[in-house]
């Protein structure tokens, strides 16, 4: 007989309920990418930041992706464990023994292990390093030469074609026999081993001497042998994983409204569009991430701005209008729409339109029950009074936003930690009166109460400025474009007043490098080539569903003109900051990929709103000298172009595999209670948001509560007391 146990019951049910609370966890059993991690230097010899790119763009179009860095710490085995190979080229001096030891582990595992060039000549105090690569560099000459293939039978040279570049003719030493030579260097009776293979433990190594620069690198040849070392050296596995891909071709056909404002020597071809699908497996994460999608054409279309109500759901800024379609009166063919998942599949199901007739709104937030939009030359407030999620009531907030160029007019508002609102514009400008005060200024950081009550100048920038972004301590950054792509604000400019003798500049650039790293090299820039011409964002990481080393430090700059979506790292330095280039967070093949707005959600992932546009450049209009055609401005400043697409937007979220489960929070002013427990959450998002209502609800009966936690003074990891903090400002 059968009988019940109410302690095995539970023990069942707690079971079942388990995988809601841990982490996901994903099999390795999926076709998928070979991720490859690369170790360059931070020397312009060897210039291993300037070469990766050339091969990354050659084979991300294949599935292998690359990870750059220029540290040695990153071996290590938490590290490693995400790649399925490491290349090296660089010339670092040493390795510590607990690196070396990471390295051979890791390798010996049945991982990949690819030293090229100047690879056997780095780490010279490991004579087990020097093994593992085959041998050590010792001298060079140089020339025009063509490497001599001495094996054909092995996979990775089995019908491969020569190529003769000008390299330097590396003369090797310490040679380990215990090697598979495919390639030699010959010169006169001379046979120098040049490419060979060898393994360690389960794993397989693939040494070449070619690489010394960019001939060698841009070669074909030489893209073709290093593809094809890479998928034998990740062993039978992972290569029969990344064979299971079905990755789409692209397309292109000739088209005469492309502009070559690089003078590039060929016609720049069009780019077909790809589905959602197609497109999202030609973009580029880092590893331990995964690209999910929330909504995409046709329920969103030319998303230019995002940001979520006290309720979690995801309003977005469609603009059809934008560049170009400045209409009379406002009165435009856009809209702001409220986007929400009711089955909690993670994937938007729901969307309704909550105001309609826009005319290129460019920012949204949340304040007094209602939105503020951006919405040149007026900033409007909008509010559903009756509940049905469509707005009933427009007023004009403040007007005197310049119209002159719609790229440089205001955007990027956010409510701050002082309870303002805080926004940018560019050189479009304002010229108006607020608060019985008059202004006229552009390129800048402005504050103003919810109500317009008041008003404030509180830095200047540079350019067409289109990003904001706090950190959890309310340091202010942005972006602007023309290499700016990181800016401070250290002092607001009222500290200046009635100041003599000091100029009055309390903000400035702080990024600490000019390129950016695209993984095509189809991408068209109208200057700053090679570097951000079109930055767009800045804001940090402020949740803690990412890794530690994200926490309150990694910032998020959209370039859409490189298909891409760039991160760096801020670090202290004196009274300020200085951006450090942490490569991407996102990136694509596909040329119509368009990050425009990148931001921490609810959830703590990263939101990312893709524009989705083959046509991303402004101005100048082009003419048959600077871009190849004779083109026409628009209304908007922009250069006129039937290729600017009006039906395409995806809005992705990029999560960390291991990030804890989230659970949906809803905050109300009729639960103060739940307000003031928010205020110690683990987002910002969820902070502000609590700080706002209990800000805009008004009562004092929480001031008990509020107090409680000013006097607790635990810090998390990295130093942040996020309900003291708030606390405080409310």
């Amino acid at each position: 007989m059968l009988r019940f146990s109410p302690f095995l019951f539970l023990l069942a049910a707690s079971l079942l309920l388990l995988p809601a609370c841990q982490p996901e966890q994903q099999a390795d059993d999926q076709p998928r990418y070979i991720e490859v991690l690369f170790l360059g230097h931070n020397s312009t010899h060897h210039h291993a930041a300037k070469y990766m790119p050339m091969l990354a763009s050659a084979l991300a179009p294949r599935g292998i992706h690359f990870t750059y860095t220029a540290s040695p710490e990153d071996l290590n085995a938490e590290n490693l464990a995400l790649y399925d190979a490491v290349m090296i080229y660089a010339n670092h001096d040493s390795i510590t023994p607990a690196q070396e030891k990471a390295l051979l582990e890791y390798v010996a595992a049945g991982h990949g292990f690819l030293p090229v060039h100047c690879a056997s000549y780095c780490f010279r105090n490991s004579e087990a390093y020097i093994a593992l690569v085959g041998a050590q560099f010792e001298t060079h000459g140089a020339g025009v030469f063509a490497p001599q293939i001495v094996r054909q039978d092995h996979p990775i040279t089995q019908g491969l074609q020569p190529y003769e570049a000008w390299d330097e003719t590396y003369v090797h030493r310490q040679h380990n026999p215990d090697r598979t030579v495919l390639m030699e260097r010959v010169e006169g009776e001379e046979r120098e081993p040049w490419a060979w293979t060898r393994t360690h433990g389960k794993g397989r190594v693939f040494y070449t001497a070619s690489g010394h620069d960019e001939r060698v690198w841009h070669h074909p040849g030489f893209q073709e042998l290093m593809f094809r070392a890479i998928v034998w050296s990740v062993g039978d596995r992972v290569k029969g994983l990344w064979e299971q891909l079905d990755l789409p071709s692209l397309e292109y056909t000739p088209s005469e409204y492309i502009a070559n404002y690089e003078q590039r020597p060929e016609k720049l071809p069009l780019q077909a569009p790809l589905s959602q699908q197609a497109s999202q497996k030609l973009i580029q994460v880092p590893p331990g991430f995964r690209l999910e999608l929330f909504a995409k054409e046709p329920d969103i279309i030319n998303p230019i701005a995002m940001a979520w109500d006290e309720r979690g759901r995801l309003w977005v800024l469609e603009t059809v209008d934008y560049p170009n379609e400045v209409k009379e009166g406002s009165v435009g063919d856009d809209r702001i729409k409220i986007c929400e998942d009711t089955d909690g599949d993670g994937r938007a199901d729901k969307f309704t339109v909550f105001a309609d007739s826009l005319n290129i709104p460019t920012s949204l937030v949340f304040a007094n029950g209602g939105v503020i939009i951006s919405m040149a030359p007026h900033f409007y407030f909008l509010k559903d009074t009756d509940g049905d999620d469509k707005a009933d009531v427009k007023e004009v907030l403040i007007s005197g936003w310049g119209l002159s160029d719609t790229h440089a007019g205001p955007s990027n508002l956010k409510y701050g930690f002082d309870n303002q609102i805080w926004g940018t514009v560019g050189y479009s400008g304002f010229r108006g009166r607020v608060a019985g005060k008059s202004y006229d200024f552009g390129q800048a950081f402005y504050r103003f109460a919810p109500d317009a009550s008041s008003f404030e100048l509180m830095a200047r920038t540079s350019n067409n400025t289109w990003g904001l972004g706090f950190s959890e301590s309310f340091d202010v950054f942005g972006s602007t474009a023309n290499n700016a792509h990181s800016w401070y604000m250290g002092i607001p400019l009222s500290y200046f007043e009635g100041v003599a003798g000091i100029p009055k500049l309390g903000s400035k650039k702080i990024a600490g490098y000019y390129a950016f790293h695209p993984i095509t090299e189809h991408y068209r820039q109208v200057d700053v080539f090679g570097g951000f011409t079109a930055a767009a964002g800045h804001n940090l990481y402020t949740a803690r569903a990412f890794p530690r080393a994200y926490w309150n430090r990694m910032a998020f700059i959209c370039e859409p003109t490189g298909h891409l979506l760039a991160k760096g790292a801020l670090e202290k330095e004196g009274a300020g900051f200085v951006l450090r280039d942490e490569w991407n967070m996102l990136a694509s093949v596909d040329e119509w990929v368009s990050p425009v707005h990148a931001e921490v959600g609810p959830d703590g992932a990263l939101w990312v709103a893709d524009w989705y546009n083959f046509i991303i450049q402004h101005n100048p209009t082009p003419n048959p000298i600077r871009g190849g055609f004779a083109g026409e401005n628009g209304k908007g400043n922009a250069h006129i172009n039937p290729l600017r697409d009006r039906s395409h937007g995806r809005i992705y979220r990029i999560v960390h595999q291991q990030a804890p489960a989230y659970k949906p929070l809803e905050l109300s002013k009729d639960r103060p209670g739940g307000l003031v427990k928010a205020l110690r959450h683990d987002n910002l998002f969820w902070r502000l948001t609590a700080q706002r209502l209990l800000v805009e609800r008004g009562q004092q009966d929480v001031l008990e509560d509020l107090y409680e936690l000013v006097e607790n003074r635990g810090m998390d990891e990295v130093g942040i007391n996020g309900g003291a903090t708030h606390a405080l400002w409310t």
